[in-house]
């Protein structure tokens, strides 16, 4: 099987890392990738989001599966274009993908399909705003309405900042979402859909705040780990039950079929499991640590979905092992990040037991030298017994990377390792 992965980012490397692997798969190519994904396949300087445009190269390279990353070419119809020329697609629709494209659509199907989640109002206006903000009072969680790559988010208990941030998206011309604040840990479920049946991945943990003790900014995601040992029993079936099922029925009533990824971002609370918000694709950097231990082959789960073919009943077989992924950032992000910087350490870093490096935010100059192109540059991966382990290979290569401004937490999985995530007793 031929396959083209569309995308530019570290979540695109794991996906490609994970194919190659796959022993089904004969060629694997990416569009446009980075750095590190052109040392491992062909890669192709093409606009992702123009729909034309991947459809003319996944008809050039005769793609036998074309698997869309992030969520804009989603959210652009690039895979309405595949669909409607009779090429397997892994990505939903336009259509479908606004459950990630706008908010307030999906707290709608929610509400439809009795998906439990956090009360909510949407506003347009500073008036509406503050008054929702008195509502639900502090912490304050405000949303951007739209694609904000995962900054478009801001929890606080200061009102005025609150207000402040709603502000902003009106001015750009959008809508916010106010919720009420979800106590209790957050996981990530990534599941894998064909419209009717689906199949759950490992949950995940992933850490948006840029500054460790999950202080600072949010940010796209500075780390993660899987799996989540401190997670109740039978925690991924309930999902599957309350959420995930529910949420793809409701989809096809609505003549919007869902296939792809459905990302369901969750909080523990003391009431039971809530959704904090869905995506459409592939989470980064969750998906790095997931795909590092998943030992069925890729290329099958992706095409089966795709070409309507799941099975429910699919059991996924994983390696034993914990992952850990530590992203390395560029100087001043996530405002504006700092480019052009040379990376040393590459080599060293990959050359560790246990761990490999997922480029994000990176190209090759003119001297072929990989230097910093974005926010998020890197994630190192570390693969060990435990949690522990696991820590210690990622961090041993963290270590061995460098440039200047370079920026990661310390603390990625530390609270997990030390056994002090909390999950309440929702039997009381």
């Amino acid at each position: 099987m031929k396959v083209l992965v569309i995308g530019p980012g570290g979540r695109e490397h794991a996906i490609v890392r994970a194919l190659s692997a796959d022993p089904y798969v004969k060629e694997v190519h990416c569009a446009p990738g980075n750095a590190g994904i052109a040392q491992d396949v062909t890669t192709h300087n093409i606009d992702a989001q123009d729909p034309a445009a991947v459809l003319e190269l996944a008809r050039e390279l005769a793609s036998e599966l074309v698997v869309v990353g992030p969520e804009a070419p989603l959210a652009a119809g690039v895979a309405d274009a595949l669909i409607e020329a009779g090429i397997p697609v892994f990505g939903p629709t336009k259509a479908a993908a606004q459950l990630e494209a706008s908010k307030a659509f999906a707290k709608n199907v929610m509400a439809a399909a009795e998906v439990p989640t956090a009360m909510a109002h949407v506003a347009t206006n500073r008036d509406e705003a503050a008054s929702a903000l008195d509502d639900f009072g502090a912490p304050y969680v405000v949303k951007d309405d739209g694609l904000a790559a995962g900054k478009g988010v801001v929890v606080t208990s200061d009102r005025d900042e609150a207000l402040e941030h709603a502000e902003a998206c009106f001015a750009a011309g959008g809508t916010v979402v106010i919720e009420e604040f979800l106590d209790g840990p957050e996981v990530s479920l990534f599941v894998i859909c064909d419209g009717k049946h689906a199949v759950p991945l490992s949950p995940a943990q992933d850490f948006k705040r840029i500054f460790d003790n999950d202080e600072g900014p949010n940010t796209g995601g500075m780390g993660a780990y899987s799996p989540l040992e401190w997670l109740p029993e039978n925690f991924v079936e309930e999902v599957m039950d309350r959420v995930a099922y529910p949420t793809l029925r409701e989809m096809e009533k609505r003549g919007t079929p869902f296939t792809g990824v459905l990302y369901c971002g969750l909080a523990v609370t003391k009431r039971g499991i809530r959704v904090i918000e869905f995506n459409a694709r592939f989470g980064d950097p969750e998906t790095q640590a997931v795909l590092a231990r998943l030992k069925t082959p890729l290329g099958g789960i992706l095409l089966a979905a795709a070409k309507g073919q799941l099975d429910d009943a699919e059991q996924l077989n994983w390696s034993p092992q914990t992952a850990v992924d530590v992203v390395i950032a560029a100087e001043n992000y996530p405002d504006t990040p700092v480019k052009g910087a040379v990376i040393s350490g590459l080599e060293a870093a990959n050359a560790l037991e246990g761990v490999h490096v997922m480029h994000a935010g990176t190209s090759a100059d003119a001297d072929s030298n990989v230097i910093v192109s974005g926010g998020r540059v890197l994630a190192v991966v570390g693969l060990g017994d435990d949690l522990a382990a696991a820590r210690k290979a990622a961090y041993a290569g963290v270590a061995e990377i460098s440039w200047d401004g370079a920026q990661s937490r310390t603390d990625i999985a530390l609270k997990a390792e030390r056994g002090e995530i909390v999950v309440a007793d929702q039997s009381k």
